[in-house]
């Protein structure tokens, strides 16, 4: 046996014996057991991807609803009394499968709308009926409430959405399933995000656009003339044009298009609902609705 097959197996006994030390039963830190894994993957014993998710997992039991949720200024809510019709487009528009439902306002949230729950009505084209005979009994939970124990809880009852109440019992935001596992697996994009197109067309007047879409690219898709001397992207260029990060459902005019905020957190907006103001033959389409 050579040296370095010697240090080899010395290592790996020293290895072994750290990690029957963590299991023996005495008190030990979240730092020690770190270490142990930072250690493991080292030595390939853990891929690349497995040491953050199950710092992730170490994470949720630490972290609490308030840390994840949407607050409520950037939820999607429905009146109880709106119909079908009413409600129609902010459904197709922000393309979530679960809606809050609120009563006297957005703080007071009564039930939880599933999108898959219109369909029977929208085929038969029932567009009177009103959004509180079809919602859902809503889950209420407190913002201190630790994700581990909320990520238990959604599995128990088989629900993906609740509603995050403050000390007053008003809402204060949603938390979803989603929100939890972001934090163990990263980012989840869903069968509704863009991926490598900045721009969706929606109908020949009205288009899905990222944020982060490049001012020329913009320009080059709608034959416009934007300038991007002062920002480089369509969401920079509406938070220019604000003075500020507007909320979901903000718009603002600009030339010939209307746009709307569909997705925003408190530092950046995410996704614009984009509309063409006028007819206009100059894109080269019809421009009727």
């Amino acid at each position: 046996m050579n040296d370095e097959q010697a240090d080899e197996i010395s290592d790996s006994k020293n290895w072994v014996e750290r990690l029957s030390h963590f299991f023996s039963g005495e008190p030990k830190t979240r730092d020690d057991l770190m270490e142990i894994l930072r250690d493991a993957q080292k030595r390939e014993l853990l891929d690349s991807e497995a040491l953050p998710m199950i710092e992730g997992v170490l994470k949720v039991s630490e972290l609490r609803v308030r840390d994840v949720m949407v607050p409520r200024a950037q939820m999607a809510v429905l009146h109880q009394d709106a119909s079908l019709e009413d409600i129609l487009s902010v459904v197709i528009d922000t393309a979530h499968s679960r809606f809050p439902v609120s009563g006297e306002d957005r703080s007071q949230v009564v039930g939880i709308l599933l999108a898959k729950d219109l369909l029977p009505y929208v085929l038969r084209r029932k567009f009177n009926i009103p959004v509180k005979r079809l919602m859902r009994r809503a889950l209420f939970v407190p913002e201190s409430k630790r994700l581990n124990v909320m990520l238990r809880e959604f599995r128990m009852r088989r629900q993906h959405m609740a509603i995050v109440i403050d000390e007053y019992g008003a809402a204060a935001g949603l938390v979803t399933i989603e929100n939890i596992l972001e934090q163990i697996v990263g980012d989840i994009a869903d069968e509704h995000d863009l991926e490598e197109e900045y721009i969706f067309r929606r109908s020949n007047r009205v288009f899905t656009v990222k944020a982060i879409t490049p001012i020329e690219e913009f320009n080059a898709y709608f034959d416009t003339d934007f300038s991007a001397e002062d920002f480089d992207t369509i969401g920079g260029m509406i938070v220019h044009t604000l003075g500020y990060v507007p909320k979901r459902g903000e718009q603002v005019a600009l030339d010939s298009f209307l746009f709307e905020v569909l997705r925003a957190n408190k530092r950046r907006v995410h996704l614009l609902k984009v509309k063409l103001k006028e007819p206009d033959t100059k894109h080269g389409y019809d421009m009727e609705a």
